[in-house]
Protein backbone atom coordinates (compact mmCIF):
# COMPACT_ATOMS: atom_id res chain seq x y z
CA UNK A 1 0.00 0.00 0.00
CA UNK A 2 0.94 3.69 -0.97
CA UNK A 3 0.41 6.45 0.88
CA UNK A 4 1.12 10.48 0.40
CA UNK A 5 1.76 12.71 3.49
CA UNK A 6 0.22 16.34 1.82
CA UNK A 7 1.67 18.65 4.75
CA UNK A 8 1.76 22.16 5.59
CA UNK A 9 4.69 21.70 7.66
CA UNK A 10 7.81 18.97 7.87
CA UNK A 11 11.19 19.33 9.69
CA UNK A 12 13.28 21.79 10.11
CA UNK A 13 9.49 23.16 10.38
CA UNK A 14 8.13 22.84 14.05
CA UNK A 15 4.60 22.58 14.32
CA UNK A 16 2.37 19.54 15.36
CA UNK A 17 1.68 18.98 11.58
CA UNK A 18 5.37 18.48 11.41
CA UNK A 19 5.83 15.99 14.15
CA UNK A 20 3.01 14.13 12.81
CA UNK A 21 4.05 13.57 9.75
CA UNK A 22 7.27 12.85 10.60
CA UNK A 23 6.97 10.52 12.75
CA UNK A 24 4.03 8.69 10.03
CA UNK A 25 6.92 9.24 7.46
CA UNK A 26 9.07 6.86 9.37
CA UNK A 27 6.98 4.30 11.24
CA UNK A 28 4.26 3.57 8.76
CA UNK A 29 6.81 0.81 6.49
CA UNK A 30 6.56 -1.52 9.95
CA UNK A 31 2.94 -1.55 9.13
CA UNK A 32 3.63 -2.54 5.07
CA UNK A 33 2.67 0.80 4.03
CA UNK A 34 5.01 2.95 1.83
CA UNK A 35 4.97 6.46 2.13
CA UNK A 36 6.01 9.51 0.31
CA UNK A 37 6.06 13.36 1.83
CA UNK A 38 4.83 16.45 -0.45
CA UNK A 39 4.85 19.44 1.98
CA UNK A 40 3.79 22.72 1.41
CA UNK A 41 7.15 24.46 2.54
CA UNK A 42 8.10 23.62 -1.33
CA UNK A 43 5.63 26.41 -2.58
CA UNK A 44 5.51 28.74 0.04
CA UNK A 45 7.59 31.37 -0.92
CA UNK A 46 5.71 31.52 -4.28
CA UNK A 47 2.83 34.63 -4.45
CA UNK A 48 -0.51 33.46 -2.45
CA UNK A 49 -2.70 31.88 -4.92
CA UNK A 50 0.02 30.61 -7.05
CA UNK A 51 1.85 28.47 -4.40
CA UNK A 52 -1.57 26.33 -3.59
CA UNK A 53 -1.77 25.99 -7.46
CA UNK A 54 2.36 24.52 -7.79
CA UNK A 55 1.32 22.42 -4.78
CA UNK A 56 -1.97 20.86 -6.44
CA UNK A 57 0.70 20.04 -9.17
CA UNK A 58 3.35 18.83 -7.20
CA UNK A 59 0.55 16.61 -5.26
CA UNK A 60 -0.64 15.08 -8.52
CA UNK A 61 2.19 14.02 -9.39
CA UNK A 62 3.73 12.28 -6.32
CA UNK A 63 -0.11 11.20 -5.80
CA UNK A 64 -0.42 9.13 -9.22
CA UNK A 65 0.07 5.69 -7.72
CA UNK A 66 -0.75 6.33 -4.39
CA UNK A 67 -3.24 4.13 -2.42
CA UNK A 68 -4.43 7.18 -0.68
CA UNK A 69 -3.37 11.09 0.29
CA UNK A 70 -3.52 12.26 3.77
CA UNK A 71 -3.47 15.40 4.89
CA UNK A 72 -2.15 17.44 7.79
CA UNK A 73 -4.49 20.62 7.69
CA UNK A 74 -8.03 21.80 6.78
CA UNK A 75 -7.18 24.29 3.79
CA UNK A 76 -3.89 25.23 2.63
CA UNK A 77 -2.90 21.12 1.58
CA UNK A 78 -6.36 20.02 1.99
CA UNK A 79 -8.16 22.27 -0.89
CA UNK A 80 -5.46 21.32 -3.55
CA UNK A 81 -5.55 17.66 -1.94
CA UNK A 82 -9.44 17.48 -2.28
CA UNK A 83 -8.98 18.43 -5.77
CA UNK A 84 -6.21 16.08 -6.89
CA UNK A 85 -8.07 13.29 -4.63
CA UNK A 86 -11.01 13.77 -7.70
CA UNK A 87 -8.82 13.82 -10.39
CA UNK A 88 -7.02 10.88 -9.51
CA UNK A 89 -9.89 9.14 -8.18
CA UNK A 90 -7.92 8.87 -4.78
CA UNK A 91 -9.42 8.87 -1.20
CA UNK A 92 -8.09 11.57 0.88
CA UNK A 93 -7.90 11.47 4.80
CA UNK A 94 -7.36 14.14 6.83
CA UNK A 95 -5.70 14.85 10.12
CA UNK A 96 -7.47 17.27 11.43
CA UNK A 97 -4.80 19.90 13.43
CA UNK A 98 -6.76 22.11 14.17
CA UNK A 99 -9.55 25.07 12.40
CA UNK A 100 -7.19 27.00 9.81
CA UNK A 101 -9.64 29.19 9.77
CA UNK A 102 -10.30 30.23 12.69
CA UNK A 103 -6.27 30.59 13.20
CA UNK A 104 -6.27 32.55 10.20
CA UNK A 105 -9.42 35.09 11.40
CA UNK A 106 -7.20 35.58 14.91
CA UNK A 107 -4.02 36.48 13.39
CA UNK A 108 -5.09 38.42 9.78
CA UNK A 109 -8.61 39.66 10.41
CA UNK A 110 -8.86 40.58 14.35
CA UNK A 111 -11.33 38.14 15.35
CA UNK A 112 -10.84 37.77 19.18
CA UNK A 113 -13.26 35.07 19.73
CA UNK A 114 -12.82 31.53 21.16
CA UNK A 115 -13.01 29.18 18.83
CA UNK A 116 -15.80 27.23 20.50
CA UNK A 117 -17.68 30.79 20.13
CA UNK A 118 -16.06 31.04 16.71
CA UNK A 119 -18.25 28.18 14.88
CA UNK A 120 -21.04 30.20 16.09
CA UNK A 121 -20.85 33.02 14.64
CA UNK A 122 -20.77 34.68 11.09
CA UNK A 123 -17.64 37.61 10.24
CA UNK A 124 -16.55 39.34 7.34
CA UNK A 125 -16.93 38.14 3.67
CA UNK A 126 -13.15 36.69 4.18
CA UNK A 127 -13.59 35.16 6.84
CA UNK A 128 -16.64 33.25 5.56
CA UNK A 129 -15.07 32.38 2.47
CA UNK A 130 -12.48 30.81 3.53
CA UNK A 131 -14.89 28.96 6.16
CA UNK A 132 -16.83 27.95 3.24
CA UNK A 133 -13.85 26.20 1.53
CA UNK A 134 -12.57 24.78 4.91
CA UNK A 135 -15.81 22.67 5.09
CA UNK A 136 -16.65 22.34 1.60
CA UNK A 137 -12.88 20.31 1.57
CA UNK A 138 -13.73 18.81 4.83
CA UNK A 139 -16.84 17.29 3.38
CA UNK A 140 -15.49 15.99 0.63
CA UNK A 141 -12.65 13.99 2.38
CA UNK A 142 -13.36 10.13 3.17
CA UNK A 143 -12.38 10.37 6.86
CA UNK A 144 -11.82 13.59 9.10
CA UNK A 145 -9.00 11.87 12.03
CA UNK A 146 -9.59 14.36 15.45
CA UNK A 147 -6.64 13.89 17.92
CA UNK A 148 -9.14 14.93 20.92
CA UNK A 149 -13.05 14.46 21.57
CA UNK A 150 -12.78 17.79 21.90
CA UNK A 151 -12.02 18.84 18.36
CA UNK A 152 -14.34 16.07 17.22
CA UNK A 153 -17.00 18.11 18.22
CA UNK A 154 -15.49 21.18 16.81
CA UNK A 155 -15.54 19.06 13.36
CA UNK A 156 -18.82 17.87 13.63
CA UNK A 157 -20.19 21.63 13.14
CA UNK A 158 -18.64 21.33 10.20
CA UNK A 159 -21.27 19.51 8.77
CA UNK A 160 -19.31 16.36 8.91
CA UNK A 161 -21.69 13.45 9.64
CA UNK A 162 -20.42 11.82 13.47
CA UNK A 163 -19.56 8.57 11.62
CA UNK A 164 -16.87 9.80 9.06
CA UNK A 165 -15.19 11.75 12.41
CA UNK A 166 -12.88 9.58 14.69
CA UNK A 167 -10.84 10.15 17.25
CA UNK A 168 -7.46 9.22 17.38
CA UNK A 169 -5.13 10.73 19.98
CA UNK A 170 -1.57 11.78 18.29
CA UNK A 171 1.26 9.35 19.14
CA UNK A 172 4.09 11.00 20.70
CA UNK A 173 7.81 9.32 20.57
CA UNK A 174 8.73 8.61 24.14
CA UNK A 175 12.10 6.36 22.84
CA UNK A 176 13.67 9.06 21.23
CA UNK A 177 17.03 10.24 22.61
CA UNK A 178 17.55 13.69 23.81
CA UNK A 179 20.60 16.15 23.53
CA UNK A 180 21.11 18.00 26.96
CA UNK A 181 21.68 21.81 26.77
CA UNK A 182 25.28 22.55 26.72
CA UNK A 183 26.14 24.19 29.96
CA UNK A 184 27.52 27.13 28.79
CA UNK A 185 24.22 28.17 27.51
CA UNK A 186 21.79 27.26 30.58
CA UNK A 187 21.08 29.74 32.91
CA UNK A 188 22.21 29.57 36.39
CA UNK A 189 19.22 28.92 38.80
CA UNK A 190 15.32 28.23 37.94
CA UNK A 191 14.52 27.07 34.61
CA UNK A 192 10.94 27.59 33.56
CA UNK A 193 10.28 26.35 29.80
CA UNK A 194 7.78 27.03 27.45
CA UNK A 195 7.44 25.50 23.65
CA UNK A 196 4.94 26.33 20.88
CA UNK A 197 4.48 28.38 17.85
CA UNK A 198 4.49 32.04 18.36
CA UNK A 199 1.20 32.84 18.25
CA UNK A 200 -1.41 35.27 19.96
CA UNK A 201 -3.33 32.47 21.33
CA UNK A 202 -0.82 30.44 22.69
CA UNK A 203 -0.22 33.22 25.26
CA UNK A 204 3.60 33.74 25.48
CA UNK A 205 3.04 37.09 26.67
CA UNK A 206 1.28 36.62 29.78
CA UNK A 207 4.72 34.56 30.38
CA UNK A 208 6.89 37.44 30.44
CA UNK A 209 4.74 38.81 33.15
CA UNK A 210 4.82 35.60 34.87
CA UNK A 211 8.55 36.06 34.75
CA UNK A 212 8.44 39.22 36.37
CA UNK A 213 6.44 38.02 39.79
CA UNK A 214 8.90 35.51 40.04
CA UNK A 215 12.17 35.80 42.13
CA UNK A 216 15.18 36.75 40.06
CA UNK A 217 16.56 33.06 40.04
CA UNK A 218 13.75 31.78 37.54
CA UNK A 219 14.85 32.41 33.95
CA UNK A 220 12.32 31.61 31.36
CA UNK A 221 13.24 29.90 27.89
CA UNK A 222 10.80 30.35 24.87
CA UNK A 223 11.60 27.12 22.03
CA UNK A 224 9.70 27.75 18.85
CA UNK A 225 9.44 30.54 16.02
CA UNK A 226 6.09 32.49 14.64
CA UNK A 227 4.84 35.82 13.74
CA UNK A 228 4.53 37.65 17.30
CA UNK A 229 8.37 36.95 18.14
CA UNK A 230 9.47 40.43 17.44
CA UNK A 231 6.61 41.72 19.92
CA UNK A 232 7.65 39.40 22.81
CA UNK A 233 11.11 40.40 22.39
CA UNK A 234 10.48 44.16 22.48
CA UNK A 235 8.14 43.61 25.23
CA UNK A 236 10.88 41.66 27.22
CA UNK A 237 12.97 44.96 26.89
CA UNK A 238 10.57 46.97 27.96
CA UNK A 239 9.64 45.22 31.25
CA UNK A 240 13.32 45.11 31.71
CA UNK A 241 13.70 41.19 31.98
CA UNK A 242 15.14 40.91 28.79
CA UNK A 243 18.40 38.95 30.20
CA UNK A 244 15.67 36.39 32.10
CA UNK A 245 14.11 35.62 29.04
CA UNK A 246 15.99 33.41 26.35
CA UNK A 247 14.25 32.77 22.80
CA UNK A 248 15.75 30.34 21.28
CA UNK A 249 13.72 30.33 17.88
CA UNK A 250 12.83 26.60 16.51
CA UNK A 251 14.54 23.61 17.97
CA UNK A 252 15.45 19.95 16.94
CA UNK A 253 13.06 18.00 19.06
CA UNK A 254 16.24 15.99 20.80
CA UNK A 255 17.23 19.42 21.84
CA UNK A 256 13.55 20.24 22.93
CA UNK A 257 13.25 16.47 25.00
CA UNK A 258 16.72 17.86 26.48
CA UNK A 259 15.57 21.37 27.92
CA UNK A 260 12.59 19.30 29.35
CA UNK A 261 15.32 17.20 31.20
CA UNK A 262 16.86 19.80 32.42
CA UNK A 263 13.91 22.66 33.29
CA UNK A 264 12.43 22.61 37.05
CA UNK A 265 8.95 23.43 35.51
CA UNK A 266 6.80 23.50 32.18
CA UNK A 267 4.20 25.81 31.00
CA UNK A 268 2.23 26.54 28.42
CA UNK A 269 -0.89 29.52 29.07
CA UNK A 270 -2.64 28.39 25.66
CA UNK A 271 -6.22 29.72 24.93
CA UNK A 272 -6.57 27.04 22.36
CA UNK A 273 -5.14 23.17 21.86
CA UNK A 274 -6.35 20.28 20.23
CA UNK A 275 -3.46 18.29 20.49
CA UNK A 276 -0.91 19.26 22.46
CA UNK A 277 2.40 17.01 21.79
CA UNK A 278 4.55 19.77 24.35
CA UNK A 279 1.98 18.89 27.21
CA UNK A 280 2.80 15.15 26.88
CA UNK A 281 6.00 15.27 26.42
CA UNK A 282 6.90 17.35 29.15
CA UNK A 283 4.67 14.60 31.53
CA UNK A 284 6.70 12.20 30.10
CA UNK A 285 9.91 14.07 31.04
CA UNK A 286 8.60 14.07 35.00
CA UNK A 287 8.59 17.59 35.50
CA UNK A 288 6.19 20.06 36.60
CA UNK A 289 3.28 20.56 33.87
CA UNK A 290 1.47 23.78 34.37
CA UNK A 291 -1.63 24.73 31.61
CA UNK A 292 -4.81 25.93 30.90
CA UNK A 293 -8.55 24.14 30.91
CA UNK A 294 -9.04 24.99 27.30
CA UNK A 295 -9.19 22.76 24.28
CA UNK A 296 -8.14 18.72 24.57
CA UNK A 297 -5.57 19.54 27.52
CA UNK A 298 -7.98 18.24 30.37
CA UNK A 299 -7.93 14.79 28.40
CA UNK A 300 -4.54 14.81 29.27
CA UNK A 301 -4.10 16.48 32.63
CA UNK A 302 -6.23 16.26 35.35
CA UNK A 303 -6.34 19.41 37.47
CA UNK A 304 -4.21 18.67 40.65
CA UNK A 305 -3.66 14.82 40.00
CA UNK A 306 -0.91 15.19 36.82
CA UNK A 307 -0.38 18.85 36.57
CA UNK A 308 -1.78 22.13 37.76
CA UNK A 309 -4.64 23.47 35.04
CA UNK A 310 -4.57 27.58 35.67
CA UNK A 311 -7.56 29.68 33.20
CA UNK A 312 -5.56 31.12 30.38
CA UNK A 313 -3.86 34.80 31.35
CA UNK A 314 -4.61 33.70 34.92
CA UNK A 315 -0.89 35.52 36.17
CA UNK A 316 -1.81 34.91 39.69
CA UNK A 317 -2.94 31.24 39.18
CA UNK A 318 0.64 30.94 37.44
CA UNK A 319 2.81 32.22 39.72
CA UNK A 320 1.18 30.59 42.54
CA UNK A 321 1.04 26.82 40.70
CA UNK A 322 4.96 27.77 39.79
CA UNK A 323 5.99 29.03 42.90
CA UNK A 324 4.65 25.86 44.89
CA UNK A 325 6.82 23.82 42.57
CA UNK A 326 9.18 24.60 45.30
CA UNK A 327 6.89 24.53 48.37
CA UNK A 328 5.11 21.72 47.89
CA UNK A 329 7.86 19.06 46.48
CA UNK A 330 6.00 15.86 47.80
CA UNK A 331 3.05 17.27 45.85
CA UNK A 332 4.67 17.64 42.51
CA UNK A 333 6.67 14.31 43.33
CA UNK A 334 3.16 12.75 43.23
CA UNK A 335 1.76 14.84 39.87
CA UNK A 336 4.74 14.00 38.25
CA UNK A 337 5.18 10.19 38.80
CA UNK A 338 0.68 10.11 37.78
CA UNK A 339 1.74 11.92 34.53
CA UNK A 340 4.60 10.10 33.66
CA UNK A 341 2.36 6.94 33.57
CA UNK A 342 -0.89 8.94 31.56
CA UNK A 343 1.89 9.96 28.95
CA UNK A 344 1.90 5.86 28.05
CA UNK A 345 -1.38 6.51 26.80
CA UNK A 346 -0.11 8.50 24.47
CA UNK A 347 1.79 5.69 22.84
CA UNK A 348 2.89 5.53 18.58
CA UNK A 349 1.99 2.17 19.00
CA UNK A 350 -1.47 2.89 20.15
CA UNK A 351 -2.11 5.88 17.88
CA UNK A 352 -0.56 4.17 14.66
CA UNK A 353 -2.19 0.77 15.84
CA UNK A 354 -6.02 2.88 15.54
CA UNK A 355 -5.10 4.78 12.73
CA UNK A 356 -3.33 1.97 10.12
CA UNK A 357 -6.58 0.14 10.80
CA UNK A 358 -8.89 2.71 9.26
CA UNK A 359 -6.58 3.48 6.22
CA UNK A 360 -6.99 0.14 5.55
CA UNK A 361 -10.47 -0.03 5.74
CA UNK A 362 -10.61 2.89 3.39
CA UNK A 363 -8.52 1.29 1.04
CA UNK A 364 -8.77 -2.25 0.75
Amino acid sequence: MKIVLATPLYPPDSGGPATDALLLYTELPSYGIDASVCTFGDVRKLPSGIRHIQYAFNLYKVARTADAIVAFDTFSVLVPAIVVGKLLRKPVIVRVPGDFVWEQATQRFGVTDSIEVFQKKKYGVRVELLRSLQKWAAQQSVLLVVPSDFFKGIVEQWGISPDRVERIYLGVDMEQKFVVPDESVVPKGKILFSLGRLVPWKGFSMLLDLICTLPDEWHLIVAGDGPVREELEKKANALGVAKRVTFTGALPRAEVLGWLRRADAFVLNTSFESFSFQVVEAMWSGIPVITTPVGSLPELITNSIEGVLCSHDDLKAFTDAVLSTQSEPEIWERRTEAAQKKAELFSIKNSLDSFVKKIKTICD
